[in-house]
């Protein structure tokens, strides 16, 4: 498993694959030197979140390769269908899968999703359009919501 730690807007963020795919993206709370020098098999994706950051990227085109069972890895290939700039509902992700008793199930997996920002599960809110639970905290699903946003905030001066 090869590693490379990346600055973002948000913090260091840790990337692991290999050739097998991208496997996981964490954003640390803690300050890590970041890599000037990347792995191979991780330099597309170093890329594409730079891209994403600097507002020139919408959607990932990366070899996916997360751990996760079954049912964990059909929520996440579900979270990909969450166009860029657009929220669903924890209920409505579970209506999407197919149940709409699996809410808690469907909020459990989105919770463990190991690929940050690319398998979008900042995406996901409450029925009430509240920010609810998000591994990486509430500020950066925030952010990520505000930065996708179709109507920037434009400066008054």
């Amino acid at each position: 498993m090869q590693t490379a730690h990346i600055h973002t807007p948000l913090g260091v963020a840790k990337l692991e694959g290999d050739e097998n795919g991208l496997s996981s993206i964490i954003v640390l709370n803690n300050e890590k030197e970041v890599d000037s020098v990347f792995p191979e098999v991780l330099e597309d994706a170093v890329y594409q979140l730079h891209e994403y950051f600097e507002g020139k990227r919408r959607e990932f085109s990366l070899t996916l390769n997360p751990q996760g069972t079954d049912f964990q890895k059909k929520v996440w290939k579900e979270l990909q269908q969450i166009p860029y700039g657009k929220t669903i509902s924890y209920l409505d992700l579970s209506k999407r899968l197919g149940d709409v008793k699996a809410i808690r199930a469907a909020a459990s997996a989105n919770g463990k999703n190991p690929l940050w920002i690319v398998v979008p599960c900042h995406r996901v809110i409450g029925s009430d359009g509240s920010l609810t639970g998000y591994a990486g905290g509430l500020h950066r699903k925030k952010w990520l919501l505000e930065h996708e946003s179709p109507a920037k905030q434009q400066s008054l001066f």
